[in-house]
């Protein structure tokens, strides 16, 4: 682990970066005055570029999130308004857990007011993401 750059200016430039702004304006926020060239050339040093990589290595273990996470939220959700009797919000963690499943696809009118064809594709699910959805219940639990 890196951890934050000794330089201030070098750590708000990596910052800048990862918030999404383009080198030059990443320099500036940074505290320095406009120079593409000098961004660039920044971008490039070791310790910058291994400090980006950091911060968007984090950033991508924080978004992380499963299909099967959100489904096994849901399924606590289902078990609160269960116990809170609450029908409307357990049929919403139902639907809601479906919809991640890929079990319900959502129809959308096309140009013409018709329906767009959708064509269910569970290919891409996962030997835990396909047990998820073979433990699903119907009806009353």
């Amino acid at each position: 682990m890196i951890g934050p750059l000794a330089n201030d200016k070098h750590e708000r430039f990596c910052q800048a970066i990862l918030r999404g702004e383009t080198l030059a304006q990443a320099y500036v926020s940074a505290g320095y005055k406009p120079n593409e060239k000098n961004a660039a050339r920044l971008k490039k040093n070791e310790g910058v570029a291994a400090r980006i990589a950091e911060l968007q290595e984090k950033a991508a273990d924080m978004a992380a999130v499963t299909a099967a996470d959100i489904a096994r939220q849901l399924d606590e959700d289902r078990a609160f308004a269960r116990q809170m009797e609450v029908p409307a919000a357990m049929v919403s963690a139902t639907m809601g857990k479906a919809k991640v499943l890929g079990l319900i696809v959502e129809k959308h009118a096309g140009p013409d007011g018709g329906s767009i064809p959708v064509k269910l594709d569970m290919s891409h699910l996962t030997p835990d993401q396909l047990a998820a959805l073979a433990s699903i219940k119907i009806g009353d639990e």
